[in-house]
């Protein structure tokens, strides 16, 4: 799992096509063997027979390869942190009069405060009377709870198109997704829990706040899926909130729901699903093959 403590602390990013990273991260280290490590080299080169620290190197080629491939694993939020210290110099000349984009940072969870029992579908609808309906009476009454609440998120699913999601989220339960903002984009955190044998939460902070606050970061917009009628009706409802507090619009939380869905329910054409499948698999690994770039393309075009 992917450490988050160097995690960027700004909230706006921009996101160039870059893999400099890598290529500075190897050089170091060969740089560093060498010097460090030279009277060491030709003596290892001597008790094997060969000429000279060359012929060492060439012949341990395989052993080195691998040791850099360890010692220069990058973790993707680090690579945002390299693009925020690139950047930074930019978007200060772009916003002599301040940056209107800039996420507000807000309080933290109160580390004392009792947590609420989280809720069920119960909590929103009679489930005993609701198994008597047919499947379309269902989506209309489950809509209808919500929509007179501007700041409401809600949907309904089949068992098929929530399963997908659910092995995901169990196998990648965190990740990171762009929204834009003017000409950059800001990163948002993606956290799931398994609260209980029927519900299922998706939680979404800013990168910044969760920089800020670690594991008592507000989350900005919460989504819960109720799995109490999977069953009987193969079906499952989802409801969902963002705080009037945060400074996202609807449409942005929207746009990151409806890209939860697509990355972690494989929502799209085959390739550009497998895509984003293989994305989510990176960032969970930590591997250096994750993409910013294909990851930036995948949230914001929808072919």
């Amino acid at each position: 799992m992917i450490s988050l403590t160097k995690v960027i602390a700004r909230s706006r990013l921009y996101v160039p096509a870059a893999r400099a990273t890598a290529v500075r991260g190897a050089t170091r280290f060969q740089s560093d063997l060498a010097q460090r490590y030279q009277d060491k080299l030709a003596k290892k080169a001597k008790e094997l027979g060969l000429k000279d620290t060359t012929e060492l190197k060439t012949h341990l080629k395989d052993d080195i390869d691998r040791i850099k491939k360890e010692m220069n694993a990058i973790d993707p939020l680090k690579e945002l942190e390299e693009y925020e210290r690139r950047q930074a110099a930019e978007v200060k000349r772009e916003n002599q009069d301040g940056d209107p984009h800039t996420i507000k940072i807000r309080r933290p969870v109160d580390k004392l405060e009792p947590k609420a029992p989280y809720k069920t579908m119960e909590s929103y609808i009679d489930v005993d009377k609701i198994l008597e309906l047919p499947n379309e009476h269902i989506q209309v009454i489950w809509k209808a709870r919500f929509e007179l609440d501007p700041r409401n998120l809600h949907a309904v699913l089949t068992s098929e198109q929530f399963a997908k999601i659910y092995v995901n989220a169990f196998k990648n339960p965190s990740f990171i997704l762009p929204i834009p903002k003017g000409d950059g984009y800001e990163m948002h955190f993606v956290q799931w829990q398994f609260v209980g044998p029927e519900t299922t939460h998706c939680m979404i902070t800013t990168v910044a706040e969760y920089k800020l606050h670690k594991e008592y970061a507000k989350p900005h917009t919460s989504i819960t899926f109720h799995q109490e009628l999977i069953a009987n009706k193969n079906l499952v409802l989802m409801n969902g909130y963002c705080e009037t507090e945060s400074s996202l619009s609807m449409d942005e939380a929207q746009l990151l729901v409806l890209n939860v869905q697509r990355f972690y329910g494989g929502v799209g054409n085959e390739e550009g699903a497998a895509t984003r499948q293989k994305l989510l698999q990176d960032f969970t690994s930590g591997t250096e093959t994750f993409d910013m770039d294909a990851l930036v393309k995948e949230a914001t075009s929808f072919e």
